[in-house]
């Protein structure tokens, strides 16, 4: 799984004109999720994200997590996350998991992230085009990838 983190003062996510989630302060999730993909690497993740300590303290240093900050997180499904470039000009999805895969895992992480914080996670549509507006505060954006644990 490869996730785009970006820390924000609001953030959300619209289809067909009509907004499926938003949030205040928080974390938008942009989430791809690949063939090799398994529970592990949602169960991973998810704790990682809901323990990165990036909102400010009151010195000004990023040292609290989503939690301690009583933050929101909107997950938007993104499987161009994991386009290949390499030949061509043209985008591979191939490595992408195809939906009867990716939706289980999909649903998987929102549910593990709504266990972490205790909090219900906003969602776009997996499979949807969709339309997300955010304004990135810091601008803090972090990649992770769970096959590289980092």
């Amino acid at each position: 799984m490869r996730v785009v983190i970006q820390r924000v003062s609001k953030a959300s996510v619209r289809i067909e004109g009509q907004t499926t989630g938003q949030i205040d302060r928080g974390l938008l999730v942009l989430l791809g999720i690949e063939t090799r993909d398994e529970m592990t690497d949602v169960e991973w993740l998810a704790k990682k994200i809901v323990q990165l300590r990036i909102f400010d303290d009151r010195q000004g240093v990023m040292n609290l997590s989503v939690n301690e900050v009583d933050a929101g997180i909107l997950v938007v499904s993104q499987f161009t996350l994991h386009a290949m470039v390499k030949k061509g000009n043209r985008p591979s999805y191939i490595r992408a998991a195809r939906p009867e895969q990716a939706i289980p895992l999909y649903k998987a992480f929102v549910n593990c992230l709504e266990t972490y914080t205790g909090k219900k996670v906003a969602t776009g549509e997996f499979g949807a085009v969709m339309q997300v507006e955010l304004i990135n505060d810091g601008p803090v954006t972090i990649l992770i990838d769970s096959r590289n644990k980092e």
